[in-house]
C-alpha cells in the first residue's frame, strides 16, 4: 500500500515496547525477547535511522526480583517497584546493546516536564543532542515520583509526547496484538486487521478495549489517545505485534506490518484525492 511505502523516508523513529513484549506471562523478564529487541535496533540504528526507545516493565522487573506474583495495588508499593526494577531493567538494556557496540542513555519523564515550557525544551535539547551523539535514548515514566498531577498514567501515552516533542517522523507502538480489528478477534474469528487508518472516528474509537495485563497498563483505548495526539502533530503511528522485534525491519521497508494511523497533513490529501 502506497501510505506504508511512505515509511521507508521515516529517519526519527519512536519505538514504544509494552512489558508484554519484554516478559512471560508470570510477568518475569524475557531475556531471549530483550536480546533480539536490543539487537534489531542497534542494527536500525547502524542503518541510518535515529531512534528513541520508550519502555515499559520496570515495575515487573522489579516484582520479579521480589518474586511477587502481581503487582501491588498502592502507590507506594509500585513507587518502590519502580525504583527497584528501573535500575535493573537499564543495566539489562545497557548489556544487550554494548554486545553490539550501541551506547544508551536513561531518561525519565513525567507529565509536568512536557506541559512546563522551560523544562519542555531542556528535555528536548537533551534528547535531540542524545540522537546527534548517536546514543539511543531508553525512556520511561519516572513512576518512583509520579503521582497522579504529573503522571501520564501509561506508556502508550507517553510515547506520543516524546515523539512529538523531539519531531519525530513515526512511533511505533509494538504490543502483544497485531493491529487493530474490524470487530474484537476473540468474539469474532472473521475479524480483520485495519492496514491504513485516515481519521480517528466515533465508530474507530468503539472498537477500542482497554484490556490490560497483571503486570502492564493500557489497552487498544491509550493506543488511539497516542495516534491521536501524533497524527494531530503531523506523525505517523503504526501498531504491531512486537513478539518478533525483527518485524521493524519489514515495516521500515514499505510492507504492511499491523495498522497504520496516516498523519493529520497525510489524512488531508487522502481526503483530496477520494
Amino acid at each position: 500500500m502506497e501510505n506504508w511505502k511512505k515509511l521507508k523516508d521515516c529517519k526519527k523513529i519512536v519505538i514504544k515496547v509494552g512489558t508484554s513484549t519484554l516478559s512471560y506471562p508470570n510477568g518475569r523478564i524475557n531475556y531471549q525477547k530483550v536480546v533480539r529487541l536490543a539487537g534489531t535496533l542497534a542494527g536500525i540504528q547502524k542503518a541510518g535511522r535515529n531512534l528513541i526507545l520508550v519502555s515499559s516493565g520496570a515495575i515487573a522487573v522489579g516484582a520479579g526480583r521480589l518474586g511477587l506474583a502481581s503487582r501491588p495495588s498502592d502507590l507506594a508499593g509500585k513507587q518502590a517497584l519502580a525504583a527497584l526494577g528501573q535500575a535493573e531493567l537499564i543495566r539489562i538494556y545497557r548489556r544487550f546493546f554494548e554486545v553490539k557496540n550501541q551506547p544508551i542513555a536513561q531518561v525519565l519523564l513525567t507529565k509536568d516536564i512536557v506541559v512546563n515550557t522551560v523544562r519542555r525544551e531542556n528535555a528536548k535539547n537533551t534528547l535531540n543532542e542524545l540522537i546527534k551523539m548517536n546514543i539511543i535514548p531508553i525512556i520511561n515514566e519516572n513512576d518512583t515520583v509520579a503521582t497522579d498531577e504529573i503522571e501520564f498514567g501509561d506508556n502508550d501515552t507517553l510515547s506520543a509526547y516524546v515523539a512529538e516533542l523531539t519531531g519525530a517522523d513515526l512511533l511505533v507502538l509494538m504490543s502483544d496484538i497485531d493491529g487493530l480489528y474490524s470487530s474484537d478477534p476473540k468474539h469474532n474469528p472473521e475479524a480483520d486487521i485495519i492496514p491504513v487508518v485516515h481519521e480517528i472516528t466515533t465508530e474507530l474509537e468503539d472498537l477500542a478495549t482497554g484490556t490490560r495485563s497483571g503486570f502492564g497498563t493500557g489497552g487498544m483505548t491509550t493506543k488511539i489517545t497516542a495516534s491521536r495526539i501524533c497524527c494531530n502533530a503531523g506523525i505517523k503511528v503504526v501498531i504491531t505485534n512486537g513478539s518478533n522485534p525483527e518485524i521493524l525491519w519489514k515495516l521500515l521497508s514499505g510492507k504492511v506490518a499491523g495498522t497504520l494511523f496516516t498523519s493529520k497533513l497525510d489524512s488531508k490529501v487522502h481526503k483530496a484525492n477520494k
